[in-house]
């Protein structure tokens, strides 16, 4: 199946920032939060659509009770997100000012929305239910003036169960998900796993009706992820291959720098970093001495 060109945003932007189901955010809203509003309408949505990721729109943003909430879908692991999330409120917030006629140089403080920034991840890659990602991470070292907290929850079906249950919705985008996931597997090319998956839909399914009267736009969002999905993972296999082959490239080594960083503060074993990185021992000791920690030898 060629997928339609038109079908630009994402399966869960699709679902949840969709202002004509409004409950379902309210619904996601109140179960991350612990929250009980009842009222949609008090649901403002206030997305930038211009901001792309791999492509393709895939942010959802709204004002509640005098809170920005920023939530990102994410089908593969991205320790990235809080510098995402960073320059995206950013924009949120200039744009904010600008439509609340805000003066940021008056001598009285403003009142800002309260940003909650919350990433939904459904990757294959394990991952606890619920971690949190900060930005400081990225500073090394010296964690810097400026902080970013993302809330990193795994929707994969079968996680975060009372999650689930208190939004319904989530549950059947995540059953969704797992259905085409076993489709795949079972032999189905991945246009019949997704037909095959909309059509197994519990019938008290709250989504099955929404999934087969949009049959179309869910095929060609689905699908599109996942070209795009294939593509993001090539260009990393040729950026690392790219970066064996040309040692001395400084960005090159400076990211890899970092990303050894990250397997030291996690305590990696070091013959699984030298494997990782292809990185010597000698290297990988400098990169420890330099931050700080101490090196697993196993």
């Amino acid at each position: 199946m060629q997928t339609n060109s038109k079908h630009k945003d994402r399966l869960f932007r699709f679902i949840f920032g969709n202002p004509e189901h409004k409950e379902w955010t309210l619904s996601l809203y109140n179960a991350i939060n612990g929250s009980n509003y009842t009222n949609p309408e008090d649901i403002e949505f206030n997305t930038i659509d211009d901001i792309i990721y791999m492509g393709m729109k895939n942010d959802v943003s709204f004002l509640i009770m005098h809170v920005m909430n920023l939530w990102e879908h994410q089908s593969s692991l991205n320790p990235n997100m809080p510098i995402r999330f960073f320059l995206h409120a950013g924009q949120l917030y200039d744009k904010y000012m600008k439509d609340n006629d805000i003066y940021r140089y008056g001598t009285v403080l403003q009142r800002l929305p309260k940003p909650k920034c919350v990433c939904f991840y459904n990757g294959t890659d394990y991952q606890p239910e619920e971690k949190i990602l900060r930005l400081s991470e990225a500073f090394g070292a010296d964690d810097g003036d400026i902080e970013v907290r993302v809330r990193m929850m795994n929707i994969n079906y079968g996680h975060n169960c009372t999650l689930m249950e208190a939004c319904r919705v989530l549950n059947d985008y995540a059953l969704l998900i797992d259905r085409i996931r076993a489709n795949q597997k079972a032999g189905m090319n991945l246009d019949q796993a997704v037909d095959s998956a909309i059509d197994e839909m519990p019938d008290d399914s709250l989504l099955e009706k929404f999934l087969l009267s949009h049959r179309a736009e869910v095929k060609g969002m689905y699908l599109t992820e996942y070209d795009e999905e294939k593509e993001r993972m090539r260009a990393l296999r040729e950026g690392r291959n790219e970066g064996r082959a040309e040692g001395r490239n400084e960005g090159r080594n400076e990211e890899k720098a970092r990303f050894v960083s990250e397997m030291l503060r996690k305590n990696l074993p070091l013959t699984l970093i030298e494997e990782i990185s292809q990185l010597s021992k000698d290297v990988i000791y400098s990169i420890a001495k330099n931050i700080g920690v101490p090196v697993d030898a196993g």
